[in-house]
């Protein structure tokens, strides 16, 4: 059953009682991040494991997000700065014992790629706490996967636009 969540501000990213932070880099720039990130939504479940679909709601000013596992979001992005910063804050889910969810993707140039900084901000009750900071090397997993996934995709896809440009 899908309960609504707290509407949180981007500030919260800052001052929210559990933050997980976790940080990659990709050969891709940060324009080919940002695109895959915001503008490709329906290709998340391609490179992030995690998920199984996302596509766009309210004309693209909502996510609709599926977890493997069942789990289910209702999402408004916050912030969409291109080459720089993509956030949501999650407004109803199935996930248990949430209270406020906010996530933010930050990108930065890094040499010829891009470093990549997911934020998870979150608030709960104490099992929710205990929960996701037993959870946090298996989020960093999936993130650090996903990342070299996504970064494999735009590698494949400069590579094949090469490709057609030399011929």
């Amino acid at each position: 059953m899908a309960r609504r969540l707290r509407p949180v501000g981007l500030d919260f990213i800052e001052v929210a009682p559990i933050r997980l932070v976790f940080a990659g880099r990709t050969t891709a720039a940060p324009e080919e991040v940002y695109r895959a990130l915001a503008e490709e939504l329906e290709g998340w479940p391609s490179w992030f494991r995690a998920v199984t679909l996302a596509r766009p709601t309210h004309g693209g000013a909502g996510r609709e997000i599926k977890l493997a596992g069942g789990v289910r979001f209702q999402e408004t992005i916050m912030a969409a700065d291109p080459e720089r910063r993509y956030a949501y804050r999650v407004d109803e889910t199935n996930a248990p014992g949430i209270r406020a969810l906010l996530e933010e993707w930050r990108l930065a140039p890094s040499g010829s790629g891009t470093h990549v900084q997911w934020t998870f901000a979150a608030d709960g009750p104490a099992a929710v706490h205990f929960g996701l900071a037993a959870a946090r090397p298996a989020l960093g997993h999936s993130f650090r996967s996903a990342v070299r996934a996504l970064d494999l995709r735009l590698a494949k896809r400069r590579h094949g636009a090469r490709q057609q440009g030399d011929q």
